[in-house]
């Protein structure tokens, strides 16, 4: 009997990736950030809030998918790497027309 093929490959396992652990930091780090520095009434706000939970959750979601389709799981993983990138102009903006400089990497 455990010789039989799966028809659903073992997936899931997000918890432990360092990009999902990553994209919860940034997610909680956003909402600090919004509460503290942008009007919770702005759109962007809600953007950046939601842009950070989209990179996150995606990366949760593409792992779940993984077992069923490969090709769905890239897509979502896709999806959150538009998200976060979407999020990072969100806080160069923000530096930018606060005249604050923009660090690099190396910092």
């Amino acid at each position: 009997m455990d010789n039989l093929p799966r028809p659903i490959i073992p997936h899931g396992g997000y918890r432990d990736l360092k990009s999902y652990q990553t994209t919860e930091i940034i997610y909680d780090a956003t909402v600090v950030f919004c509460e503290r520095f942008i009007d919770r009434r702005s759109r962007t706000n809600d953007q950046m809030v939601q842009a950070a939970r989209s990179g996150k959750q995606n990366i949760a979601e593409g792992c779940m998918a993984s077992g069923i389709s490969k090709e769905t799981e890239l897509k979502l993983v896709g999806v959150a790497r538009a998200s976060l990138e979407e999020l990072l102009l969100d806080y160069e903006d923000f530096l930018r027309q606060k005249g604050h400089i923009l660090w690099g990497k190396e910092h």
